[in-house]
């Protein structure tokens, strides 16, 4: 018996290790998905938005993306939800929520963001997605748009090295 609450108390601190969530102020707005925090007074975070991917800087819609996060949250204190894991540029992986409004989820609503299905596998933004897309919100308007993988992916085959 006591084994068993040892065990079990051992699974229950292993799954709050790798849960976190804690609040910091939106410092900078690197792009749609990418934002930085400072937090617990001075230290800074790069948090990279789970479940989305919006375009690219130059690509159509990039700019209005990282215009959106920063009316949303640039300068304001808000909550971090986040499984701990990072992506390879060492961002944070995290949901962002500010006023009771979840940041990824309300890119997807205006049209600004792709469900990143190859990293996400809820139901929930895939739904999103869809009705943005029903809807013709945002980059759903444009005729073909391009998902933000597929543009780095050209761009990353069609750039010479001198």
């Amino acid at each position: 018996m006591n084994f068993f609450f040892t065990l079990c108390f051992s699974f229950l601190f292993a799954i709050s290790l790798s849960a976190q969530s804690f609040t910091g102020k939106v410092i900078a707005v690197k792009d749609g998905d990418t934002i930085v925090l400072l937090y617990e007074k001075k230290k800074k975070i790069t948090v990279r938005l789970e479940h989305v991917d919006c375009p690219e800087k130059n690509q159509a819609f990039g700019y209005k993306a990282k215009q959106f996060v920063s009316i949303f949250c640039f300068s304001k204190n808000v909550k971090i939800l986040s499984n701990g894991k990072r992506d390879q540029n060492g961002r944070l992986i995290a949901e962002v929520i500010y006023q009771n409004k979840n940041l990824g989820k309300e890119l997807m609503k205006n049209g600004l963001a792709w469900h990143f299905k190859r990293f996400s596998k809820s139901k929930e933004y895939a739904l999103l997605e869809i009705e943005a897309r029903k809807k013709k919100i945002g980059l759903w308007q444009e005729p073909n748009p391009i998902a933000p993988w597929n543009w780095r992916d050209y761009k990353r085959k069609n750039t010479k090295i001198l």
